[in-house]
């Protein structure tokens, strides 16, 4: 048991490689290997001697939490998009025949308007079925009713 304990201090020669071996840049597991203690151990000293895994400056560049790259340019795209379709005030009073492009559930494809039209529990409910704008799921018309600007954009437009 006296040899566990003699394993487990943290003698100055620890603490040097320690140190070290957080300025290379190692993990905490990396680390607790070649010195022969836990991960814990590792990141408990490190925090007592108020040292700091630097991290590199890109690994967290161009990261927001829970969002991942392609989501944020998919985001950008429809928000041009709309910003697109808010411009246009024509586009709001060409709503489009209500059974003109009509299509069913069983119907619908990508390239197709999603918005519903009609009553659900009707046997003629359908959705708009016209060319949706950019890649959002509505036609321009649609879009402008479904997607309504802030204050501040609307200010922006002058809408």
């Amino acid at each position: 048991m006296a040899t566990i304990e003699a394993q487990a201090t943290w003698t100055t020669e620890r603490v040097a490689l320690l140190k070290n071996r957080i300025a290379a840049g190692l993990s905490c597991a990396q680390i607790a290997r070649e010195i022969g203690v836990s991960r814990n151990a590792v990141i408990g000293k490190a925090n007592r001697l108020g040292l700091s895994r630097v991290k590199s400056a890109t690994a967290g560049q161009g990261r927001r939490a829970g969002v991942p790259n392609g989501a944020r340019t998919r985001i950008a795209a429809s928000q041009r998009t709309l910003r697109a379709v808010w411009a246009e005030p024509e586009s709001f009073a060409q709503a489009p025949q209500p059974s003109a492009n009509r299509c069913s559930l069983f119907e619908l494809q990508q390239w197709h308007c999603r918005w519903p039209m009609g009553d659900p529990a009707s046997e003629n409910f359908g959705f708009c079925g016209c060319k949706p704008a950019g890649d959002l799921p509505y036609c321009p018309a649609h879009a402008r009713m479904a997607y309504r600007p802030g204050a501040r954009v609307a200010r922006s437009l002058r809408l």
